[in-house]
Formats: C-alpha cells, structure tokens, sequence
C-alpha cells in the first residue's frame, strides 16, 4: 500500500507527534483528515500553528475519541486510520486513571469497531514502550512479556490487545506501531528533555528533575513519523507489532548532561520529589530492538545512537529557544 492518494484519517492530530505526522502525510500526497478534539474554543493544537499550505490542505474533524459515533462518522470514505488520539502522561494516570480506561480502551475499541464497520484498508493503532515494564532482557523485542507499571501503561496494554482482538476475531487490518521515548519540538513539558530544556532556556540554574538513574532508548520525532508510514504501508506489518527505536540506551542523567552541554549552561539537577514515581511504577531501563521494523517495514532511525541523538537534541534545543515557542510553556511549573 501506498499513502500517495489515500484518504487517511489521523486522530490525535492536534497533539505532538500527530501534528508532525499530519504535515508529513500532507506534503507525501495524502489526502489527510485530522480528527482534533473537539473544545469550544476551535483549537486544533499544534495544527494551529502549521503553515497556511498544510491548513488549506486538510480536512479537520472536531470531535472525542470516547464518542463511538463521531469516530465512525470521522472514519466514513477514509481508506486508512493511524490512531494516536490517547491519554498519555503517565502522573496524571496516577490521580485519574478512570479517564485512561475510557480514552486509550474504549477509544480504541471505537477506532477498530467502526473500521470493522467501514472496511477501512488498514488500521495502524498507536502503541507504547511503557507496556513493556521495566526490561526483563535487551534489547526489547516485540516478544517481551508486558507489564502495567502504571495506570497509562496498563491502559495501553488494554488497548493494544483490543486492536489485536479485531484483527484476530474479524481479519480487521490492523497493524501495532510501538514507539520508544518519542522527543522533539512540540513535546509537551511533562516530558523530560522538554522539561530540562524549558528551565535551562529560562534562566535557571538548579534544574529540577525526578529520577535521574532510569534509562531510555529516545527517538527523535522525524524517525517516529517515518515509521508509522513505514509501518502503514507494509502489507507484511498487518497482524504484527512493530518496535520504532533508536537502538540507543542513555540514562535520563547523562541526557541531562548532554543538553546542558549543549546548551552551553552551568546548572545542576536536583531531584523534586513530586517528580518522583512510586517505586514499583518507574520504569528502570527500555532499550529497543528495532530489527523487526528493518527487515518487515525496511524502517531504520536516521537519528540513531548517540551522535544521532544529539542532532536531535540539537534541533529540539533551538525549536524551544525561541521566545515565541519558550514562552508556550511554564517551565516553573511541574506538568503533571
């Protein structure tokens, strides 16, 4: 399958990775339907701030992935479906996990069921490293077991296993994309590097942080995007999960240090204990084996390893220096 032509409907296309995915697709060819979530205030993100070509160019959907209804009307004439509409910060599944169940689950079973319904082409449904847990072995295949460390991840688990169910039950196409740590401009800050990078940028010197020891394989977003089409085009990959990581694993301390370095900024970390998770929850050490991506979807990261990761640190780092992107963040304040 190629996208060149298709209408394919991305939900979750206002928020981080959606929105540099519905840019890609619109300047590949596709013919892109973003499903935004609906607020009174018609905000469609980071689409807001795409360019007036990518504007004109795509047909936005306001509306909630919970609604079963509105997701089949979304759906209706696409030939495909990249599902990354999701709950995702991790704290804030601690206080509110009920909101998980219903968004990442039930918002999944909405996507695949009205799929099933519409004889959609291919479903890609979007995945997490954090189901595989704390690593049992590296580096991380698909194969590894998987473990619910958080409210988020085991809700992810959930929906997972229902994209899977539909494939199994009704020959739904569906296709498992898993990325790694996904990092880059546009990242929220109650992600790390984002986090590390708004308080270097304004000024500060003792940069606050939550564990420093825990390790991560990050992929920089222009790899995560290059995989979902990867992975969507490839016939091979219906049925299949697929790994999109780096190959690189790096302590959030090191990576700490390496943008400080970068930053050209003496500061220290220090460790901010509601940054913390609960023990048992952290995630110690995710390292991805991407070859499955490579020899099933012909997918490799062109920001891999360390010196791959700092160009993407670098161009994070620049994105977010500017006044008119740093001052979108509130880089004092801790973002559950």
């Amino acid at each position: 399958m190629k996208l060149k032509g298709k209408k394919v409907l991305v939900t979750g296309a206002d928020g981080f990775i959606g929105s540099h995915l519905t840019e890609h697709l619109v300047r590949e060819g596709a013919d892109v339907r973003a499903f935004v979530y609906y607020n009174s205030f018609n905000s469609w993100g980071w689409l807001d701030h795409a360019g007036d070509d990518i504007k004109s160019s795509i047909d936005v959907f306001s509306g909630d992935i919970r609604d079963p209804h509105g997701v089949k009307v979304a759906m209706k004439d696409c030939d495909v479906v990249m599902h990354l509409a999701a709950l995702i910060a991790i704290p804030y599944s601690y206080h509110s996990p009920d909101t998980y169940v219903d968004t990442n689950v039930k918002g999944t079973l909405n996507v695949v069921q009205a799929a099933r319904e519409l004889g959609v082409e291919r479903v890609v449904h979007t995945s997490t490293s954090e189901v595989y847990g704390t690593a049992l072995f590296v580096p991380i295949t698909e194969k590894h077991p998987l473990q619910g460390q958080s409210p988020y991840s085991a809700s992810k688990i959930g929906a997972d296993q229902m994209a899977a169910s539909f494939h199994a039950s009704f020959g739904t196409p569906v296709s498992i994309i898993r990325p790694f740590n996904t990092y880059g401009p546009r990242q929220s800050a109650r992600a790390v590097i984002p986090t590390i990078i708004t308080q270097i940028a304004s000024g500060a010197r003792a940069i606050k942080l939550g564990a420093l020891h825990p390790t991560r394989d990050f992929n920089y977003v222009r790899d995560t995007v290059r995989g979902f089409v990867a992975v969507t085009e490839c016939d091979a990959a219906v049925g299949q999960v697929v790994n999109i990581g780096s190959n690189f694993e790096v302590s959030i301390g090191d990576t700490a240090k390496m943008i400080a370095d970068l930053m050209g900024r003496p500061v220290e970390f220090t460790s901010d204990e509601q940054r913390l998770r609960p023990a048992k929850s952290e995630v110690e050490r995710l390292w991805a084996d991407n070859s499955l991506a490579a020899t099933l979807a012909g997918w490799t990261p062109e920001y891999g390893e360390k010196d791959g990761f700092r160009r993407g640190l670098q161009e994070t780092i620049e994105w977010f220096s500017k006044k008119e992107n740093l001052s979108r963040y509130k880089a004092g304040l801790y973002n559950i």
